[in-house]
């Protein structure tokens, strides 16, 4: 996933057994298609190149069972780890937080939700019968990725729709472009985390 080109969109898919979704890019082309195994104690995900699922290119797997501050490890084609993503335990009830760190167990970026108040009032109009359906085209967080000096570096933000199916991620700022997979790997489990919560 080197030399992205942004605006990215990811859209998740409706009517299938596993939870996956699409990232493309701005022309529409296809830059991965990621699969959640379902029914797992311990999450593995998979990040094809396209649809087609012919190629794995990286894979993304928990490093205990369902728990709340597990850290997710992120493994290339040859199944080396070339960084992982953990939550910050408690502090994510309000607003999720994610920590990005590189294969040297060094942070390298933190993953912020923008506002905590959209989490509640989404939360509280989804236990309302029918308006519970409409939630995701009035209540959409965005979640900033910043470097360990407080740069603001991309966003993603949630886009108005049924099922609170599509997002979109921004660029904001000058990213190295060897953290590129880092970045787009720890969102799309940041994603998958998120949308399991609700």
């Amino acid at each position: 996933m080197q030399n992205l080109q942004f605006p990215i969109n990811f859209e998740f898919k409706i009517g299938t057994i596993s939870n996956d979704f699409v990232a493309g890019d701005f022309s529409g082309k296809t830059i991965a298609y990621v699969r959640q195994k379902m029914f797992k104690l311990k999450e593995d995900i998979e990040i094809f190149s396209d649809e087609t699922r012919a190629q794995v290119n990286y894979r993304i797997k928990a490093d205990r069972w369902l728990d709340f501050s597990a850290a997710y490890s992120f493994y290339d084609a040859q199944n080396t780890t070339i960084g992982k993503i953990a939550r910050k335990g408690w502090r994510s009830i309000w607003k999720a937080q994610y920590e990005i760190i590189d294969q040297n167990d060094q942070l390298q970026y933190s993953i912020n939700e923008e506002s905590g108040m959209v989490k509640v009032f989404d939360s509280l109009l989804g236990q309302i019968p029918i308006l519970g359906l409409l939630t995701g085209c009035f209540f959409n967080p965005s979640y900033l990725v910043t470097d360990t000096q407080g740069q603001p570096i991309v966003r993603m933000k949630k886009e108005a729709s049924l099922w609170g199916r599509k997002f979109q991620l921004t660029k904001v700022g000058q990213m190295d472009s060897d953290d590129d997979d880092r970045i787009m790997l720890g969102l799309m489990m940041m994603l998958l985390l998120e949308r399991q919560r609700g």
